[in-house]
């Protein structure tokens, strides 16, 4: 089945879109393309059009700017518009205490930060990714040996 992207105004469709530093296709319905945006997946993207009151069977190129900022604004303030503390990413942040939802460069910056810190700290994790090593409690006697040389050297 070939669907046709039908737009009433050709001025207004976008084919790309920028949102939070992000390159979003505008040829995709909106919910889909607003999981191009790190941090945000299917489920928190549904809630966010729902909340923001988006046709989602709009695609992305088609929407003003006007909707597009109120997604932003929900994206970035997710407890103003009372979505539940369980659905964010980043639940109980160890230095603040607080709640939020990150997104694009603050997902990768985070991550950073708290690998540094379980290292600095000497935890168990920490040390299993300074060494390179499974973390998340996976057998290593047989996988995972891609780019170490293991085994046998033979004799000439």
């Amino acid at each position: 089945m070939v669907r046709s992207l039908v737009v009433t105004q050709k001025d207004q469709f976008q084919a790309m879109i920028r949102l939070l530093n992000t390159n979003v296709n505008g040829n995709v319905k909106i919910m889909y393309a607003l999981t191009a945006i790190k941090g945000v997946g299917r489920r928190y993207s549904n809630l966010v059009c729902k909340k923001a009151d988006v046709d989602m069977s709009k695609r992305a190129g088609e929407l003003t700017g006007e909707e597009l900022e109120r997604l932003v604004e929900i994206i970035q303030n997710p407890l103003q518009y009372k979505i539940p503390q369980w659905f964010l990413n980043r639940q109980k942040d160890h230095t603040t205490g607080k709640y939020s939802q990150l997104v694009s460069n603050q997902v990768h910056s985070t991550l950073r930060e708290d690998l540094e810190r379980m290292k600095k700290m000497r935890v168990h994790r920490g040390l299993r990714h300074v060494v390179g090593l499974r973390v998340r409690g996976q057998h290593t006697k047989t996988t995972g040996r891609r780019g170490r040389t293991v085994g046998v050297t033979k004799k000439k």
